[in-house]
């Protein structure tokens, strides 16, 4: 029976959160135990302040002593301020220790974070990921590493003051705690009753920071298409559904307290009654009475208190809950077991009979096969929705293939490190993401370049004329986002991210399309640089930036439909590329 009891605690739910979040309090354990063992004490000065009031009433109201009169208060007085000493201390230790655990549980879950594959963003929106991988971080550690403090002192002073009642009177102490087990027993049904309707906040509360997010983002949108009243709606809409989970919460947690109010002063009310029998029985002092009295509201209170704290710490555990989910997940895309790396591109990619969907059952890509040569480059035309950028997001792995295969050098690119294959491949997309920083932030990422190079690739993306008009030059701010820069000014600072990395492949995914006419030469002469001597693919909206590519491919509704160059694409009668040159010719 021992054997199943213990196995049944070490699998309880809140063991298991507090074995997950081990590994982290491990490394402060120290200063967590000083904390834990100052508390010991600090819960059990409680029962001092009520105990000496059983000789301060016998001796000072019944005998008229004066000498009790004078040293009671300063024991009292002595005692609460060794407490209020280890009270300071204890929160300052706790401070500390629960500070350094949310900070690295937040890093893990950032580490985590940015090595979730695309499949994973595609399916989150920024508010959830905000509320997931920041606020449910705080809400646990900041409310168990409190409450842990919270409940050791209570727990303390609650076992110093039941001594203390047990002292006084054993029959009484046995009625008080007969009160308290029916004052806590509601608390049991606390975690089943808030579950659902907590992970349903948590989801609407994510939905309202995309609100904020969405606004902050696209304030030029809704002020020109003049949405501040339709955001205002569908934001309000939000709020009224996080109230309803509210007050749906509330109906069925916020009779606890009232409950176990209930149940303590029904408890007070026999006390009483049978004290004064006590009394009047001569069993029991006027003092004894009025110290057990001090000492059972003493009890009662941090008691009803901990029905606060016990929401507290249940909200932690389903906020832990809910972060080591993050944590336990694997991306689905990693380097598999045997992982080699890629040191070198000599040959060839190919795309051999590939299929993909990003949901079941509908396909995006329909046996796909391509093969280009090294130094080549091949270009992507087609309809929108097509499936020419899915083409290209599998070469990098952001997504892997349903079925076929994609070989570099006749070898499948999942036998190779991520990290190895990445390095081969610069992208340039067509909203290129730029972090708030310097320009030159923008361009090294974090990474030191010899000054020659930078120039060099400064000069080659058309760059420096731009660089030297600004008065302080590389170190100018780009704003969030790049908002400070034009579209043409970000797409070259990304293909100068792009020349400083001198990967052998390169991705240009519609990188002009968005670009007026002058932009677009500017940008287009930087990345005719950048192709040289690469193996390129490029995904076109405007065909005439892909004329001398070595091979085009027509994509339409996931299935290649031509292949060849432009003369043989265009000399096609009634073919797909050639009416689509046609009418970009009109």
């Amino acid at each position: 029976m021992f054997k199943k009891l213990k196995e049944k605690f070490s699998n309880s739910y809140t063991v298991v959160q507090y074995k997950k979040i081990w590994p982290y309090v491990k490394p402060y354990k120290t200063r967590a135990l000083i904390s834990l063992l100052i508390a010991i004490p600090l819960g059990g000065l409680d029962a001092v302040i009520a105990w000496s009031l059983k000789p301060f009433m016998d001796s000072v109201l019944i005998e008229k002593s004066v000498a009790s009169a004078t040293y009671v208060p300063l024991i009292i007085i002595s005692f609460t301020f060794v407490q209020a000493l280890l009270g300071y201390v204890s929160t300052y230790l706790n401070t500390w220790v629960g500070t350094k655990i949310t900070h690295n549980l937040q890093t893990d879950m950032f580490k985590k974070l940015v090595n979730f594959d695309s499949k994973f963003f595609d399916c989150m929106q920024s508010g959830q990921i905000f509320v997931r991988f920041s606020s449910d971080v705080n809400l646990a550690c900041g409310g168990l590493i409190n409450n842990v403090k919270t409940f050791t002192v209570r727990f303390f002073s609650s076992v110093s003051l039941i001594f203390v009642l047990f002292y006084h009177s054993w029959q009484l102490a046995l009625v008080a705690i007969t009160a308290l087990v029916f004052a806590l027993y509601p608390l049991t049904t606390y975690r089943r009753r808030i579950k659902r309707f907590t992970k349903q906040s948590v989801a609407e509360s994510g939905v309202l920071t995309t609100h904020y997010s969405e606004s902050f983002a696209g304030n030029k949108l809704i002020s020109s298409y003049n949405l501040q009243n339709s955001q205002v709606s569908s934001f309000v809409d939000s709020i009224k559904v996080l109230f309803r989970l509210t007050m749906k919460m509330t109906q069925r947690t916020a009779f606890l307290p009232s409950a176990m109010t209930f149940c303590v002063s029904f408890g007070i009310a026999i006390i009483i009654w049978y004290g004064s029998f006590l009394i009047v029985n001569n069993e029991l002092t006027g003092g004894e009475f009025v110290s057990f009295i001090a000492a059972l509201i003493m009890l009662y209170n941090p008691i009803k208190r901990i029905g606060n704290n016990f929401a507290s710490v249940q909200n932690s555990l389903l906020a832990m809950e809910r972060i080591f989910e993050i944590l336990e997940q694997e991306p689905e895309i990693k380097d598999s077991e045997n992982a080699k790396d890629l040191k070198e591109f000599k040959k060839s990619i190919e795309f051999k009979n590939v299929c993909f969907e990003y949901e079941e059952d509908k396909p995006v890509l329909k046996n796909i096969n391509i093969k280009a040569d090294i130094g080549k480059i091949t270009a992507f035309v087609g309809n929108s929705g097509g499936g020419k950028s899915t083409v290209v997001n599998l070469l990098p792995r952001f997504y892997d293939v349903k079925s076929g295969e994609v070989l570099i050098d006749g070898e499948n690119i999942k036998g190779f490190s991520l990290g190895s294959l990445r390095d081969k491949i610069s992208i340039v997309l067509q909203d290129n993401f730029l972090f708030a920083g310097t320009i030159k932030d923008n361009i090294t990422l974090g990474k030191d370049y010899e000054e020659e190079k930078l120039q060099l690739a400064l000069k080659s993306a058309c760059l420096d004329e731009f660089i030297c008009s600004l008065d302080e030059g590389l170190d100018t701010q780009v704003g969030e986002r790049g908002v400070l820069l034009s579209g043409g000014q970000k797409q070259r600072i990304s293909i100068a991210r792009a020349f400083l990395k001198d990967a052998p492949i390169v991705i240009l995914d519609e990188a002009t399309s968005a670009l007026d006419n002058k932009s677009e030469k500017v940008v287009q002469q930087a990345m005719e640089k950048l192709m040289r001597g690469r193996t390129v693919f490029v995904i076109a909206h405007r065909l005439s930036t892909i004329v001398n590519a070595d091979n085009i491919v027509v994509i339409n509704d996931g299935e290649i439909v031509e292949e060849g160059t432009h003369k043989q694409l265009v000399d096609k009668p009634n073919g797909a590329y050639a009416v689509l040159h046609a009418m970009q010719g009109k």
